[in-house]
């Protein structure tokens, strides 16, 4: 993955417009300007809007919703466009960013058709009180959900935790200043100002990978990080996935991916480094298998590689996309595997015949950033890197789906564990929010049609 920050690409400032506006970090680079979504002229109006204390609370219900009012607040009656003609002129103007040029003519065609239009997850809740950011512009696993009652969302330094129930949020651990570990292991040591990049919560661990190379682990349930180190001194080491797993033998495993072209794999009671896989470029995103024999590798490559966990040894090399990957995951059975490409695409691949990919979900506008299976199995969800996230219907074989879009990039998505809800982060100093949306029991096929 590239070494820069937001505010480095400069080819996409006609597009976007200071979207993003955090000048407390302006002494290290950490803000970035996004260069906003929004029209110059509707985002002047929108700052003076919500800068105003009496709506920094302004959030969202299912009733002001289903009432009318817009799903992230935006007061489209105030401006002379409507939300519609706006989304035409986003959808216009917007630039995908693309490592590598190679043409993506073909693509069309091997687009799977989808049925759009279907409602699983019905429209909950949106709240300005929990808030999420993003470091670097191609990592997007920043919110993770262990229960439909406790969400856990970075924003800026801080890993922060809301309460749909209480409709609180607190913070969970700062990074601002040292982190010290308060486990004393081999190769634990003290950070300093971590820029938190990438995140994974199971149960009640919590790992965190930073800008520089850093890896935290923190147990909910205790305050403090139980453990840090630098996972390398490279000078271009991010630390770009952290996955938390079980080996076959049914250890639990963090799986950490760098920009340093390595795969870590560390025990995760003592935090000991167990292996270390080396690759030819720059690891973007990993994952083990549900069984935790194999593991999904992809980076700055158009290939994307199945290697055995405990070995690291490349067992299929998966070929199909066009530029370079940043996200994956695992159905619950444990066939299907789904990537997610810089080509727009999400590919979906059976393990059992790796020739081709088994199917080709299109995005909208960008750069397929985050996906997500229900434990269940019964959904997936794929969210671009601005404006769209999509929900597949994996029982009718990813033909059915429901598209929910906003305005702004998206910091990651969440399913919680009983499948209930579905949480989604919007990154945004004018309008970013955490939305809820909950399950939707009695739907039917039949909605997509009305």
């Amino acid at each position: 993955m590239a070494l820069v920050y937001l505010n480095e690409l400069e080819y996409l400032e006609d597009d976007f417009n200071g979207m993003f506006d955090f000048d407390e970090f302006e002494d290290d680079n950490f803000g970035f300007d996004m260069n906003g979504h929004l029209h110059e002229d509707i985002h002047a109006e929108l700052l003076d809007y919500f800068d105003n204390p009496e709506r920094q609370q302004n959030d969202t219900s299912a009733t002001e919703y289903r009432n009318g009012k817009d799903i992230q607040g935006i007061p489209w009656e105030r401006f002379n466009y409507s939300r519609d003609d706006f989304r035409t002129m986003r959808l216009n103007r917007y630039q995908n960013f693309e490592s590598l040029s190679i043409p993506r003519d073909g693509l069309e065609k091997e687009w799977k058709k989808i049925e759009k239009g279907s409602m699983f997850y019905d429209f909950q809740f949106n709240t300005r009180v929990a808030k999420t950011s993003i470091v670097h512009f191609q990592l997007r696993n920043l919110l993770w959900a262990t229960s439909k009652h406790d969400v856990y969302m970075v924003h800026n330094y801080s890993i922060m935790h809301w309460s749909p129930l209480l409709q609180g949020c607190d913070e969970l651990l700062n990074a601002s200043g040292p982190v010290v570990p308060t486990q004393k292991s081999y190769g634990s040591s003290t950070l300093n100002r971590v820029q938190i990049c990438t995140m994974a919560v199971k149960d009640d661990l919590l790992v965190a990978g930073g800008f520089r190379g850093e890896l935290i682990c923190k147990y909910l349930n205790q305050p403090g990080a139980i453990f840090c180190t630098k996972l390398s001194e490279d000078d271009n080491a991010i630390t770009n996935s952290v996955d938390i797993a079980q080996s076959p033998s049914g250890a639990v495993r963090v799986i950490c991916g760098n920009n340093d072209c390595f795969v870590r794999v560390l025990d995760a009671e003592k935090f000991s480094l167990l292996n270390r896989f080396p690759f030819s470029w720059s690891v973007n995103s990993t994952s083990f298998s549900p069984d935790g024999k194999l593991l999904a590798v992809l980076g700055d490559s158009t290939d994307c590689l199945i290697a055995d966990s405990q070995s690291g040894k490349v067992v299929s090399t998966l070929k199909g996309h066009l530029d370079y990957s940043f996200s994956c995951a695992w159905h619950p059975a444990g066939h299907i595997l789904a990537t997610g490409n810089q080509d727009t695409t999400c590919r979906l691949w059976d393990t059992r015949y790796l020739s081709e990919s088994l199917a080709v979900l299109k995005g909208n506008m960008g750069a397929i950033r985050c996906i997500k299976f229900s434990s269940d199995g019964n959904f997936m969800a794929m969210a671009e890197a601005a404006d769209y996230v999509h929900v597949y219907d994996a029982k009718v074989g990813y033909s059915a789906a429901q598209e929910t879009d906003f305005f702004g990039e998206i910091s990651g998505i969440s399913f919680s564990p009983d499948c209930e809800s579905l949480f989604v982060g919007i990154a945004d100093r004018t309008y970013g929010s955490l939305v809820e949306f909950n399950r939707r029991h009695q739907y039917s096929y039949l909605d997509s049609y009305f």
